[in-house]
């Protein structure tokens, strides 16, 4: 029973992107929504997105320093696996389950609320695609998701230059030489490839949580929960298989 539940729910994830596509609204309606759901969730992430990359990209190159103790080890190293762990991972998939929190949860609460209220009931009387109107506007705006993760990419490998160099573990050349030793330029297509993926995923996993959650207002939080866990559990998966296609 739990696994038909399981692929009810999966069918009918997708069947809620065919609605989206239906029946589409005006776009001089649709302009004002897309630009609300930029400031909503592009502008509004970048400043979390930009204070973690920089210090975890510190914490990186610090601790990596920190476990090269055999004296023969080049120190550019530091730079090496900063840049490497900064654009494979952290960057794409780390934030990108950071924003599954904030996002997701945001997008969950929002249309969750708006079923509560019957507003999306009022939507339909009117003769207008809830679904299209609701989340449309969600998937255009995160097409800008990877200039968040690019951002996100910079300031890592800047947070570890300056931990590596001004913690004295290695100087700016040997960090910058790690930086440029064996860079392969299918790595940087490969993450945004990734956040492409999941940019899809954080518009239309919490929008389906909120737009099919039944209840009152406790129940608008424990979707906003729920929606958070699938869509990590998702990204997780989706960074497996595209690693195992594009990578290996």
């Amino acid at each position: 029973m739990l696994v038909l539940r399981y692929l009810a729910h999966i069918g009918r994830y997708f069947l809620m992107i065919r609605e989206v596509f239906v029946k589409p609204t005006k776009w001089s309606v649709m302009k004002g929504l897309i630009y609300k759901e930029i400031d909503d969730l592009v502008i509004d992430s970048l400043g979390i997105v930009c204070f973690i990359s920089f210090f975890v990209g510190g914490v990186v190159s610090i601790q990596t320093a920190l476990n090269l103790t055999n004296p023969l080890i080049p120190k550019y190293l530091i730079g090496f696996a900063t840049r490497q762990s900064v654009i494979l991972e952290f960057a794409p998939t780390f934030i990108s389950i950071i924003m599954a929190g904030k996002m997701g949860s945001f997008i969950t609460s929002s249309i969750g609320t708006m079923r509560v209220t019957e507003q999306i009931d009022a939507l339909e009387v009117m003769g207008v695609n809830s679904l299209n109107y609701l989340v449309f506007p969600k998937m255009t705006a995160l097409l800008l998701y990877p200039f968040v993760i690019g951002i996100s990419m910079f300031l890592g490998i800047l947070g570890g230059w300056l931990g590596g160099v001004y913690g004295g573990f290695t100087t700016s050349a040997q960090f910058i030489q790690g930086i440029q030793t064996e860079f392969i330029p299918f790595h940087i297509a490969y993450a945004f490839i990734k956040t492409i993926m999941y940019a899809f995923l954080l518009a239309t996993i919490p929008s389906y949580h909120g737009y099919y959650m039944k209840g009152g207002a406790l129940e608008v939080g424990k979707a906003s929960t729920v929606s958070f866990v699938w869509t990590a559990v998702v990204i997780i998966l989706t960074n497996y298989i595209l690693t195992q296609l594009l990578l290996a």
